[in-house]
């Protein structure tokens, strides 16, 4: 999990979600009172559904890259048997 959440970051600060972030911190910055009053949730809302979509797809990567190296160990185990099995 520790690995999606560093790539998470390190994705974030370059795409979109990086901009969302900076324009949050810029909100929180301009508006240190009504940040508490909802003046930045709008931002902060987007950041989450964001963050959300970027796990998921991360998520789905790593999940096909071991579902992948499972298919192959799978194979592998299949021709070991066969050739034993010969």
């Amino acid at each position: 999990m520790q690995r999606i959440v560093d790539t998470l970051w390190k994705k974030a600060l370059t795409g979109s979600t990086g901009q969302i972030i900076e324009e949050f911190q810029k909100c929180h910055l301009e508006h240190p009172i009504a940040k508490f009053f909802d003046e930045c949730t709008e931002l902060k809302i987007k950041l989450d559904r964001c963050f959300r979509q970027e796990v998921k797809s991360l998520k789905r990567k790593v999940n096909f890259e071991e579902s992948k190296k499972l298919k192959e160990r799978l194979q592998a185990l299949r021709r070991e048997t066969a050739e034993n099995d010969s």
